[in-house]
């Protein structure tokens, strides 16, 4: 399939583009403005195997400073406005086969990536499933997208961006995150389904200057070998006005909710609320021991991935929050399926903290709040109880 037909719709001024029950195979297609897909529910839309049939877009702007070299895609679009893709069809990478192709014609020399990642022994130059770029009024509704080569669904310095009903299988390859958000403005991400190999919902900030904002996300069900909902690692800019309600997450190796930084964002005003927790407990003092007394002795490094491996344990199982500015926390529960020696919280150096209706187990209340050089501004009766301070 070629892009001509989107290309003659474009020019009559726009319209939709129906693709009944079939199986289609494509190349790259580039969606214009005024277009919409309408994928019917039988309809297959496969992408090509050949890395021929997917050109680079390299005029992104956060390619500069973006080292993923994902410069393809099955389905792009580039300051494009009024665009869509809808219907209970499929459109699939066929990622897997994609990616192997790349790597094979690496290794014969007919096809070399000067990006090649010798340490895993994988190309980085891959093509996302889909990507969209200063793009404006775009709208996907109750498609299924599953087995990009890179990225599943990225956009880049979008504005008035609707996410509705999807079902995100992004599990063929590496680096095969859901749904990546980077510098985008109104973002409404609702009643989706992600099963992804990296982070489920990633908000990203690869330009200085720009940042998400207004970015809504609810109702979804997110599986993750990495992180079902994360902000970063890239920050260049920063996130504001991100609220996150009422996400299920299932079978994810490392957070549920992960905010984390390596280039210079401010992560501050931070609000927590309405979230139970039940850990596993069974930590002991014979494990990787670090006692309350001796937080100064966790380890700053600044230069390392920012992920929950990346301190070993930690002296809380709950909440460790460390150089934050202005955090609310309200209605949060916690609980221990197993004792644990560890307090529940530790706050160091941190300003502007509110506690209100916190729980925790009954046998761990004194104590279980732990404050080094912090600002408690306020917190209700029952939180004090279990403050201690420590040098």
């Amino acid at each position: 399939m070629r892009n001509g037909f989107i290309d003659a719709l474009h020019a009559k001024g726009g319209g939709q583009f129906y693709f009944p029950a079939g199986r289609y195979l494509t190349g790259s297609l580039q969606l214009k403005s005024n277009v919409t897909l309408y994928l019917e529910k039988e309809v297959m839309l496969l992408g090509s195997t050949s890395p021929y049939d997917y050109p680079g877009f390299s005029t992104e702007k956060e390619l500069k400073v973006n080292n993923d070299h994902f410069d393809q895609a099955l389905i792009y679009a580039e300051g494009a406005e009024n665009i869509g893709i809808t219907g209970e069809g499929c459109i699939d990478g066929q990622g897997r086969e994609l990616a192997l192709t790349i790597d094979s014609l690496h290794h014969t020399g007919e096809l070399v990536d000067k990006h090649y990642n010798t340490y895993r022994k994988r190309p980085n130059t891959r093509p996302k499933l889909l990507f969209m770029s200063n793009c404006r009024k775009v709208e996907l509704r109750k498609t299924n997208f599953r087995s990009g080569a890179a990225w599943g669904l990225s956009f880049s310095l979008c504005v008035d961006l609707t996410i509705d009903s999807l079902h995100v299988e992004n599990r063929a390859y590496w680096n095969n995150d859901g749904i990546d958000i980077s510098d985008c403005k109104d973002v409404r991400i609702s009643n989706c389904f992600i099963n992804s190999a990296d982070d489920g919902i990633c908000l990203k900030s690869h330009n200085r200057g720009a940042w998400n904002d207004r970015v809504s996300i609810s109702n979804c069900h997110i599986i993750s070998s990495a992180s079902a909902i994360k902000f970063g690692t890239e920050s260049l800019g920063g996130f504001k006005n991100v609220t996150i309600d009422n996400i299920r997450i299932k079978d994810t190796f490392r957070s549920a909710i992960a905010i984390e930084s390596v280039d210079g964002a401010e992560i501050e005003n931070v609000k927590l609320e309405n979230i139970e927790i039940v850990c596993p407990g069974r930590a002991t003092r014979g494990m990787a021991y670090m006692s309350v007394s001796r937080l100064k002795d966790v380890p700053e490094n600044e230069k390392g991935y920012p992920e929950f491996t990346m301190f070993e344990e930690l002296p809380s199982w709950g909440f460790y929050v460390r150089h934050v500015k202005g955090i609310q926390m309200h209605n949060v529960k916690l609980r221990l399926q197993e004792d644990d020696f560890r307090p529940a919280f530790v706050f160091d150096r941190v300003s502007d903290v509110r506690l209100s209706d916190i729980s925790l187990p009954e046998n761990k209340k004194a104590g279980q709040v732990v404050l080094r050089q912090t600002s408690l501004q306020s917190a209700d009766n029952a939180v004090k109880e279990y403050v201690r301070e420590v040098e």
